[in-house]
């Protein structure tokens, strides 16, 4: 049989080094880790209540400007006739013409806001509902417009009503959303103190709103510098990872909320020495255990898929901001491999996101600590992870990242690795289109070799002829990461045919 023992693809000198293979890839890992930040999830909440259901043909149609100057001069009379006409103007403004015509009309905003700062609580409610109709907006003109309103809002969040709280405080959050004038005067008047006492309300849907409002909050593009230092200053954090339980009190909203709250600020670069210090990996490692044991088992209930992904990226970006060292006093328990498997297998088809999330947490485990990498074995992984390999959308990937590292704690692991038939799975990687896969499973495959050189008798003629083929690749890099493999480790395995004279 012919085999190829030399192409025109000669092997950089360079390029063969297993040290700079490692230190490149180390790199890349390191940017990969304090990288993985979500895109700004900015939202709007709309607060309905069951009786907005009634007269909806009302909004069913925009008004014309004559029909909204009608409706304010309503407003702006007394009794039942300004209750009815704020209720219509309510179901009016979810309609952004009818908020552009409304906010310009001369002492709309003023009498609204009087309105809603006023002793009249049957007024104060209807206007507060047309407020917070007004911040869904988003147009940041009409958040501008709603200004006079923000030291009331801020008042009443130390109200009886729980009801009425709630209402203020998606309001501030919607607001938030649009303005950095409306968050520079919020901040100036003291919103983040007041929502970390807010936070300790023993109202479950208060606690939510809080966290809506502050997740909105710590999304803005100047909260590292602004808005970060003050919320750790104001106690809120001890409060946020309180809440973290799959079987609070307060329901899976809040942790989801306060879950998305913390992982902004530990995305943000800032200093997260306080949060190690109130055992914020310990919070994750334990809520993620537990959400994975009802994965497995069956039993998740609704809305606890939704906390999974933020509590990941806590955990994914503590690791990777301190590193295993500072968090192993907290990572005692092994069974949060266990847990991250099982939400790559439960949601690998539905939300692949998720499943890359987990395997980007297990990379982190294994990028530095040999211990979970034993665990892996412990635990019979491997195949897990093997199984994964023929998944594409960065499924594949992460797992050969997280191969990587294992095979990098030495010999004896890469003979672990070895023993599990690695050698197979890499026969079909490295025919595989992707060039990140090819690259990183000639890599594992290096790593392996140069640490065990007697092993390369099992990878066999099959393998052998995939790095002969990746030698004709468009990518230089990967041509001289195989055609370095072939001759350093494997030439004696070549076999030439000499064709007969």
């Amino acid at each position: 049989m012919w085999r190829l023992k030399a192409v025109r693809h000669k092997v950089h000198p360079q390029c063969g080094n297993l040290e700079e293979f490692q230190f490149k890839r180390r790199e890349y890992e390191k940017a990969l880790r304090k990288a993985r930040k979500d895109q700004q999830l900015v939202s709007k909440r709309l607060l309905q209540e069951e009786s907005d259901h009634e007269g909806m043909e009302i909004a069913a149609e925009v008004l014309s400007k004559k029909e909204v100057v009608q409706l304010f001069r309503g407003i702006q009379q007394s009794g039942e006739e300004r209750v009815n006409a704020l209720r219509d103007f309510r179901r009016a403004l979810r309609h952004k013409e009818t908020q552009h015509i409304f906010v310009k009309l001369e002492n709309s905003m003023h009498l609204l806001v009087g309105l809603f700062s006023g002793s009249n609580a049957v007024w104060q409610l209807e206007a507060a509902h047309c407020l917070h109709e007004l911040s869904h907006s988003d147009e940041p003109s009409i958040a501008l417009a709603c200004l006079p309103a923000t030291p009331y809002l801020l008042t009443y969040l130390s109200g009886q009503s729980a009801k009425f709280t709630e209402l203020c405080l998606y309001t501030l959050g919607n607001l938030t959303a649009e303005s950095e004038a409306v968050r520079k005067q919020l901040l100036a008047q003291g919103i983040v103190p007041a929502l970390a006492s807010c936070i300790q309300s023993p109202h479950a849907a208060v606690v939510e709103a809080v966290g809506y409002t502050l997740s909105q909050l710590l999304q803005a593009k100047e909260a590292p510098e602004k808005i970060i230092p003050s919320v750790l200053e104001s106690g809120v954090t001890s409060h946020l990872l309180r809440l973290l339980q799959s079987d609070s009190e307060f329901g899976i909203g809040a942790a989801i909320e306060c879950a998305w709250c913390l992982h902004y600020i530990i995305s943000s670069n800032a200093n997260t020495n306080l949060l190690m210090v109130q055992g914020a990996v310990s919070k994750c490692t334990s809520l993620l255990v537990a959400l994975g044991g009802a994965v497995a088992s069956g039993t998740a209930t609704e809305g606890m898929d939704l906390v999974i992904s933020p509590v990941l990226r806590c955990l994914g970006n503590l690791l990777a901001n301190h590193g295993m060292e500072s968090c192993r006093e907290q990572m005692r328990d092994s069974r949060v491999l266990v847990a991250l498997c099982a939400f790559i297998q439960g949601f690998l088809q539905q939300r692949p996101s998720v499943a890359r999330e987990s395997l980007w947490v297990i990379n982190n485990l294994t990028a530095d600590d040999p211990v979970f990498c034993s665990a892996v074995f412990y635990l019979n992984l491997v195949p897990v992870f093997m199984q994964l390999l023929p998944f594409s959308k960065g499924i594949n990937i992460m797992v050969l990242r997280l191969l990587c590292n294992i095979a990098e704690k030495g010999p004896v692991y890469c003979q672990q690795l070895q023993q599990r038939e690695i050698f197979s799975a890499l026969h079909a990687t490295l025919r595989m289109a992707e060039p990140k896969v090819v690259r990183l499973s000639l890599e594992l495959l290096h790593i392996i070799v140069a640490s065990i050189p007697q092993v390369a008798d099992e990878f066999t003629e099959k393998g052998i002829s995939a790095l002969e083929a990746i030698q004709y690749n468009s990518d230089e890099e990967i041509r001289l990461r195989a055609s370095y493999i072939l001759d350093r480790y494997l030439h004696k395995h070549i076999q030439v045919n000499t064709p007969a004279v």
